[in-house]
């Protein structure tokens, strides 16, 4: 009766949660519904077999990132496939997508589809903030790139000067203050023990439990994280192949961006492109809408703009790019997203 009871439950779940994802998807597209229309209209205009190359260069952006994963695992004592690993790519990216919570929707729905693996919630937590890490210690190369490129073009103006080196001076405190607070266990115990304070009192005013997250439960998990950032901090010069596959990350979508312009017949300064990338990226992993819709779109086409590319040639791109690539990217995760509800979360094959 109590197994039956539990499946029932399981099944209500699933059914939830399914009906969540399709809720936040379709207000997705109904967000996007002027854009997509925008696109199709100008699809008439570009040369489309350009666009095509945007499927290749967001294939090898997805392998980056699970070849990422399993580098990290790895590190930390876990061996995983590629495959399996490539599918949860597709599958994070949409969770992250249709439900914006700066990050924790994935983090969260991450560590569920590691368990199977056998990978604790603590591991998985570290994999998701390493990665998170990387990203901005490889944005910092790119953005010193992207500088020089707009200078030796004369782009980089004053205006441009300012957000390039507020982004570096964000990315490297944020990156030093991750560090500082990971490297003590009183200190990664007191900020995460109070921000699941905090959760459980906005939980509250939703339900009468005062304790939705067990205190005692999650500070043994943020001892563990501690002690497998110890582990990873061993061994940090492993962590050079990840960091390379991060940037290879970031190198295909910049180059997707600019397959766009390619196709709309323009060949414009690359600096350009990674600097409005950088910005419009950081904006969006705080955006309250889902895909950031609005806001990434604004911030790249202001940047875009700031640096030397007119506006009737950036916000049609940056549209364009912006479409494409969610419905790219939207497809296979939706698909692999329902496959892994339909098979109880597991990450197996």
């Amino acid at each position: 009766m109590d197994e039956q009871s539990h499946r029932i439950k399981r099944s209500k779940w699933r059914l939830a949660l399914t009906a969540i994802t399709f809720i936040a998807l379709a207000i997705l597209i109904y967000s996007l519904r002027a854009q997509i229309g925008g696109v199709i209209k100008d699809l008439g205009k570009v040369n489309t077999w350009a666009l095509l190359f945007m499927i290749p260069l967001e294939a090898a952006n997805y392998d980056s990132y699970a070849r990422l994963y399993r580098g990290l695992f790895k590190i930390l004592g876990k061996s995983v496939s590629y495959w399996p690993m490539y599918k949860l790519t597709l599958e994070l990216n949409f969770v992250n997508h249709i439900l914006p919570s700066g990050g924790v929707s994935g983090i969260s729905y991450f560590n569920v589809r590691m368990r199977s693996y056998g990978v604790s919630g603590a591991k998985s937590t570290l994999a998701q903030l390493m990665k998170l890490l990387l990203l901005f210690a490889s944005y910092q190369p790119l953005l010193i790139l992207g500088i020089f490129l707009l200078a030796a073009r004369g782009h980089a103006n004053n205006l441009v000067l300012v957000v390039a080196s507020s982004l570096i001076t964000f990315l490297v405190i944020g990156s030093f203050g991750f560090i500082y607070m990971i490297e003590s266990r009183s200190r990664i115990n007191t900020v995460l023990t109070t921000i699941t304070k905090a959760l459980n009192k906005v939980i509250g005013l939703f339900r009468r439990n005062p304790e939705t997250i067990s205190i005692p439960g999650a500070q043994q998990a943020f001892d563990e994280l501690h002690d497998n950032y110890k582990l990873l901090k061993e061994n940090w010069r492993q962590l050079k192949r990840p960091f390379l596959y991060m940037l290879m990350a970031n190198a295909t979508e910049i180059a997707t961006i600019y397959v766009v312009y390619i196709a709309f017949g323009h060949f414009v300064n690359v600096g350009a492109v990674i600097l409005a990338y950088a910005v419009a990226n950081f904006a969006g992993l705080i955006s309250v809408l889902p895909a950031g819709i609005g806001v990434y779109e604004g911030l790249m086409t202001a940047v875009l703009v700031a640096t030397g590319i007119p506006a009737e040639l950036s916000i049609p791109v940056t549209i364009m790019y912006r479409v494409l690539n969610i419905f790219i990217q939207l497809t296979p995760g939706y698909f692999f997203y329902q496959k892994a509800l339909r098979g109880g979360l597991s990450i197996k094959d």
